[in-house]
């Protein structure tokens, strides 16, 4: 396969068409156009509790309405779902590959259409809500292609008189618990994974992000997955999803999200309840306390390029986001300097400007906890550097602490959040034991010339994603599967060989081939 393309902003066309289709999009908005409903069997349904979705740069801007499931609504989905789960199991895989490559196609006529969306809701800025849209188009393409690839049966071993067959089948009913922070790409991959592989699935968005998820659900029925195979259900994570969880229904939960709802779901999962047919297959991404690690004799242009957007881009809400970095001996000191004079430089604003780089966090809620655990670690670390932010919005400013303890909640517990914890250490083999003592592995980096000390790293640094001389964040679908370990999560690398395995059952089918005759008459 060949990965879609960013948009190249340098390029005025495609900087003016964007711009355009931002307008067109916020017109629509004003209109009232976007909304998101229950999706069961195919039909709109309005509920008696909805919300109100914001845009995180100015909380006064209203994105859509969002319209909350409830148990009722969820007993309704997965009644209409036991009623198609067989059919569509039985539908030949290549024609649920097909309708993968036709939800791609969906959006790549909708690019920027979505991309907007997820400007306006997410508050991603440009760069990063054209690759938001890209990755989930990669993720339809990539696992269309891998079910192809893993449908066929095959033979596991040529003996006389005996067949030996091995081939693949769907687990049942999935559920899809999405993220807010790549609010298409994430809930897309998951949810595609889950249907492609023959199993009748619900999506349950995050609450902030419910808009742009329903567009992506609509696409996904017009590309002809059957009314009875997809439902997509907004609603309260602790209430429609809890139910869901438990619901002995449910084959396989596919989540991502923070690792304290992770744990509890793999719990609750775990317990089996009357009539149960089957032990729920968990899979879970749960977050990092991502490290970088910044050799004595790395080039330090690319080393604070490289840092400044892993930790910052996204307002540093990202699973893969550079919270972390280790600085060798005499490195540290200008290492610091630069980072700081750096990080002056960068644009914090509203994401519709095409310029801004740190965009709001996501809500209020959010905003409110950083900013009492800046003011908290400020009494506790030195704070070498805090940025401005406008007044309206969820915005926190970038920060970044050095000399940080490295037995602190700061330098130890994910912020998910535009701030950087720096340490200086003695050696390259120290380093890499600091990065590792950590309850996560998920993605980590290294800036180094030494081959000696890259080649350390790739046998010591054992995280799920370790990327040398370039930034941490941007996992590429079949070019870089993403996933971690530890309590980073649970299950194979998302956009990886392994990935679709995780929804399908193995089975094996042992024939004698030496017949004692036919009765063809009772064919």
């Amino acid at each position: 396969m060949k990965n879609e393309s960013p948009l190249d902003f340098t390029i005025a066309h495609n900087r003016d068409e964007f711009q355009k289709t931002i307008e067109e999009t916020n017109v629509r908005i004003s209109q009232g156009h976007y909304k998101a409903t229950p999706l069961i069997g195919g039909k709109a349904i309005t509920t008696p509790h909805s919300e109100i979705s914001i845009d995180p740069s100015d909380p006064d801007q209203q994105i859509g309405e969002v319209w909350y499931a409830n148990k009722e609504h969820c007993d309704q989905a997965l009644k209409s779902l036991r009623e198609g789960a067989e059919s569509w199991s039985e539908t030949p895989a290549a024609e649920r590959a097909d309708i993968l490559r036709k939800i791609a196609q969906g959006m790549r006529e909708r690019r920027n259409e979505l991309s907007a969306l997820i400007i306006r809701e997410a508050g991603k800025p440009w760069k990063e809500a054209d690759g938001d849209v890209i990755e989930a188009i990669d993720f339809c393409d990539y696992y269309a292609h891998e079910m192809d690839r893993l449908a066929p049966k095959h033979q596991t071993m040529d003996v006389m008189g005996e067949g030996n067959y091995y081939f693949y089948e769907p687990r049942g009913l999935g559920l899809i618990i999405a993220p807010w922070n790549f609010p298409l790409a994430i809930p897309c991959g998951m949810t595609v994974a889950s249907l492609v592989t023959g199993n009748a699935t619900i999506l349950k968005p995050a609450e902030q992000t419910s808009i742009i998820a329903a567009v992506f659900a609509q696409i996904v029925l017009e590309a002809g997955v059957p009314a009875n195979a997809f439902a997509f259900l907004p609603g309260d994570g602790e209430d429609i999803g809890a139910y869901l969880v438990d619901h002995i229904d449910i084959d396989v939960i596919c989540f991502t999200g923070s690792k304290g709802v992770g744990l509890d779901i793999i719990r609750k999962a775990s317990e089996v309840k009357p009539g149960q047919r089957n032990v729920k297959k968990v899979i879970a991404e749960m977050g990092g306390k991502n490290a970088v690690i910044v050799d004595e004799d790395a080039d330090l242009d690319e080393a604070v390029k490289g840092v400044l957007y892993s930790a910052f881009g996204h307002a540093g809400q990202k699973c893969s986001a550079c919270s972390r970095v280790i600085i060798v001996g005499d490195a540290y000191e200008p290492f610091v300097s630069r980072i700081c004079d750096a990080a002056k430089d960068i644009a914090v604003g509203p994401s519709q400007n095409p310029e801004t780089f740190v965009n709001p966090l996501i809500d209020f809620e959010s905003q409110q906890r950083v900013l009492n655990l800046v003011d908290e670690y400020k009494n506790e670390h030195n704070l070498a550097f805090r940025g401005t932010t406008p007044h309206k919005g969820y915005f926190v400013p970038p920060c970044i602490f050095t000399d940080v303890d490295t037995t602190s909640a700061l330098w130890n517990e994910e912020i998910f959040a535009p701030v950087l914890a720096c340490c200086k250490v003695s050696t390259f083999e120290e380093a890499i034991h600091v990065a590792l003592k950590s309850q996560y592995a998920l993605t980590g980096g290294v800036f180094s010339r030494s081959p000696k000390n890259i080649e350390l790293a790739w046998k010591k640094f054992r995280v799920g994603n370790l990327y040398i001389n370039r930034s941490i964040t941007g996992a590429i679908v079949c070019r870089q599967p993403f996933g971690g370990s530890r309590m980073s999560g649970v299950g194979s690398k998302a956009g990886g060989p392994d990935y679709l395995i995780q929804f399908l059952e193995p089975r094996t089918v042992t024939e004698n081939t030496m017949r004692r005759g036919f009765t063809p008459e009772l064919i």
